[in-house]
This record gives structure tokens, sequence and C-alpha cells, in this order.
């Protein structure tokens, strides 16, 4: 009887308990699309000064072949997915599941900039240089995080340069 008095009090005061949270959900919309355009712009200012040759060539793939690198891509985004789970619930392969989902990520930042860029590229070229079709990369990128259905646009924008960023190491 004490347990069930007990617990009755607790809930009530957890019910009446005013946390004080002010969500604002277009504060993290804004903030998403920000760190897209940002993350895209510095991923592609680092592609194009240390390795512009190896971008000109992935973008050339995502191009000719966008549903090959599309489907290599997510095949190869959910295994690594299960292959992250499976690890991280074996406890000790966290060891390894924690730097393969890092390389992931930084892989996925590199194939999508490859992928925004040749969109870019196929919409107003580079014949000035690589400035105007990286900014409006990035902005792509941005906005597409702003509108409901842009997430999934997104994500097989992301994809095909993944697919042809791993098709180009992996053979």
């Amino acid at each position: 009887m004490f347990v069930l008095q007990a617990l009755s009090s607790i809930s009530i005061a957890i019910l009446q308990a005013s946390p004080n949270v002010d969500i604002e959900p277009t504060i993290g919309i804004a903030g998403g699309a920000i760190s897209a355009f940002v993350t895209t712009l510095i991923v592609g200012v680092i592609m194009i000064a240390v390795a512009p040759e190896f971008t000109e060539r992935r973008m050339g793939e995502v191009l000719e072949n966008p549903v090959g690198s599309f489907a290599y891509g997510i095949v190869a985004l959910l295994a690594l997915f299960v292959l992250i789970v499976v690890l991280v619930i074996t406890i000790i392969g966290i060891l390894i599941a924690i730097p393969l989902a890092i390389v992931a990520w930084v892989v996925w930042a590199v194939g999508a900039v490859i992928a925004y860029l040749a969109v870019a590229d196929r919409l107003i070229g580079r014949a000035d240089g690589w400035l105007k079709p990286l900014f409006l990369a990035a902005g792509i990128n941005g906005l597409l995080t702003v509108t409901g259905i842009g997430g999934l646009i997104s994500l097989c924008v992301g994809a095909a340069g993944f697919g042809a960023v791993l098709r180009s190491q992996l053979g």
C-alpha cells in the first residue's frame, strides 16, 4: 500500500512540474538548413582544393549513371547501418562501430557534395570556375532541408554521390 501511495505522489509531482521548455520548430529547421549549406560549402571547398580531378571524375560518374550510383549507395548505406547496429549490439564491436560510423559519415558528406556539385554543374556549368557551382550546390542542399519532401530528395542525391565514391574506391 505504501508503494502505491509513493508512486501516486511521484506521478502527481511529475505531472504538475512545469519544465518551462520552449520549443520553436522554425529554429530547428533553419539550423538544419544552415548546417547543410555550410557543410556542403566547407567539404566542397576542401575537395576542390585537394582533389579536383577526383571530384570531377566522380561528378561525371553521377551524371553518367545516376541510377546505378544511387542503387550502389543506398544498398551500401543499408548494409553499413545493419553492420554498425550489429557491432554495437555485440558491445565489444563498439570499438569498431564508432570509427566505422565516422568514416561512413565523412564518405557520405564527400559523396553528397559530389552529387550536388554534379547537379549544379549541369544547371549552370563552371566556365567561370568552381565558385558559382559550389554556392549553388550548397544552396540546393540547404533549401532541400527546409522543404518537407526535401529530406527524401536529399537522401537520394546523397546516396548517388555516396555510391559513386564507394564504387570508385571498392571497384
